[in-house]
């Protein structure tokens, strides 16, 4: 089973540009949940610590993804320049485990950066999911929130919250093509 999806508004349901989309795909393995992200590169400057788990990764620029399942969830960030997060929780920021280890790839090739990993079964709350995903780049004010399922009539200098589950859709899988 997989999933392609198109990150295609601001967090606040604004339309972006089509050069601004985020690819994000999902596919169901047997050792866990395969992600794969697409994205433009931004060339905001890289975190200043070192390749690998890193907290505070909203502060530069990520790819972000919720996988839910009542009060619990998992969250994944990914960087261009090797950096990821995978925490798990139990309620809103409640996170029981942090940086957990994965196996993380990652490219940038002129204006796009390319991200891939694979989430062990054991890292993800049971099914059925909801789920949401986003992206932030940008410096300063020119700082961007992109999301896929947005929260509409938030206000446009409002801060965005990325932990409003209930803004959630279903994950809803597709039968895996073969070639």
């Amino acid at each position: 089973m997989q999933l392609s999806v198109c990150v295609s508004q601001t967090w606040n349901a604004l339309p972006i540009s089509p050069e601004e989309q985020v690819k994000i795909s999902l596919a169901r393995l047997p050792e866990g949940l395969e992600v794969k992200v697409a994205t433009p590169f931004y060339a905001d400057p890289a975190p200043p610590f070192p390749v690998g788990p890193s907290d505070g990764l909203w502060d530069y620029e990520v790819v972000e993804m919720f996988l839910v399942h009542g009060e619990q969830y998992t969250e994944l960030e990914l960087g261009p320049h090797g950096h990821y997060l995978l925490l798990r929780l139990e309620g809103i920021r409640q996170a029981f485990a942090r940086a957990l280890p994965l196996t993380y790839h990652w490219k940038i090739k002129g204006k796009r950066w390319w991200g891939e990993t694979l989430i062990p079964w054991e890292y993800l709350p049971p099914e059925p999911w909801t789920f949401n995903a986003y992206a932030i780049h940008g410096c300063g004010e020119q700082r961007r929130y992109l999301a896929l399922f947005a929260v509409p009539g938030a206000e446009p200098d409002a801060e965005p919250d990325f932990h409003r589950l209930s803004y959630f859709q279903p994950l809803v899988w597709e039968p895996l093509q073969t070639g």
